[in-house]
């Protein structure tokens, strides 16, 4: 696949190859994983378009949308008028732990300050009914994380998430929405999103003007997680009200981490779990490579397949 060179920082799509990656990624039935198997087999975007239709005739399908290129044109001058461009994966400004993640998507919109995607980032996200002892928790553990040099991830959800990205808003927030870059959920944080639009980044994978729907949301808590060293799961442990972060983050990213910290309520809350977190702020769990100090994500320290240090902590989120 031809590329050219990016100032020496990476490889950067041509616009004929960028407008083809996003047609092929908008065809019906076509996700990361086929996008890149398609991409292995065909060589690019291009050759793919032209062979899937009959690939689709040989898996007994009787047609397969192809996007018209007038649809995706007016997507990229939608992207174009919101100050947003597409980043595809292998480019600098693509996040680098994500490139690691389940199905990485190939190409993101994103607008904002696009170099925070180049730093070390921690994912904080929660219960959308959160206590306010939670809140204020959360809110202040994210703004020392950003003053430690952290740029903070969240999906711009009620409660907990809202509460991470105003934490962080003047040191670094990335938000990660469900649907398109142009309908950011839900609408009561739509001033928020426009300060993270000033201030931070907001990205998606999703179509411009795609409404959000309940099978969106875990595609997008992929992403928040896969963006950073670690993940921060605020009022998320022991209590049946908090069953619901525990479904958005998912038990496998806990599992996979190489460094995991848990508390089960914030110290800030008169309950049992939050006096032990008073007592005990984290517990650590490590297999023997928790890192020196703040990570990078320099050239020389990039990850490596899913082996790259990774930080986790649940600290209750409901």
């Amino acid at each position: 696949m031809k590329m050219e060179p990016d100032a020496g920082q990476g490889l950067r799509l041509e616009e004929n190859q960028r407008r083809a990656w996003l047609r092929l990624i908008r065809t019906e039935n076509v996700g990361p994983a086929t996008f890149r198997m398609l991409i292995n087999r065909f060589g690019s975007a291009e050759a793919a378009l032209e062979n899937l239709p009959e690939l689709a005739r040989k898996g007994g399908a009787r047609r397969i949308r192809i996007p018209a290129e007038a649809d995706i044109e007016a997507e990229m001058e939608a992207a174009r008028r919101m100050g947003a461009r597409f980043i595809a994966i292998g480019e600098p400004h693509y996040p680098a732990l994500l490139v690691c993640a389940d199905n990485p998507p190939p190409l993101i919109a994103a607008k904002g300050n696009l170099d925070l995607l180049r730093q070390p980032m921690i994912a904080v996200v929660g219960a959308r009914n959160a206590s306010l002892a939670g809140i204020k928790f959360a809110q202040r553990l994210s703004h020392e994380l950003g003053q430690a040099g952290y740029v903070i991830a969240s999906g711009l959800a009620r409660g907990i998430d809202t509460a991470a990205h105003r934490g962080s808003l003047g040191s670094g927030t990335v938000a990660v929405l469900a649907g398109g870059l142009d309908r950011p959920y839900p609408p009561e944080n739509d001033g928020l999103f426009r300060d993270i639009c000033e201030q931070g980044v907001v990205l998606s994978e999703m179509p411009f003007g795609w409404a959000p729907r309940a099978q969106d949301f875990p595609r997008r808590n992929r992403i928040v997680a896969g963006l950073a060293y670690g993940l921060l799961v605020v009022e998320a442990v022991g209590l049946p009200h908090q069953r619901e972060a525990r479904q958005r983050t998912g038990p496998p990213r806990l599992r996979r981490a190489r460094f995991a910290a848990r508390s089960a309520g914030s110290r800030y809350e008169p309950t049992p779990e939050g006096r032990r977190h008073s007592r005990n702020a984290v517990r650590r769990h490590s297999r023997d490579d928790r890192p020196a100090s703040r990570p990078t994500t320099s050239d020389e320290q990039r990850p490596e397949g899913t082996s790259g240090p990774r930080l986790c902590a649940a600290a209750g989120r409901g």
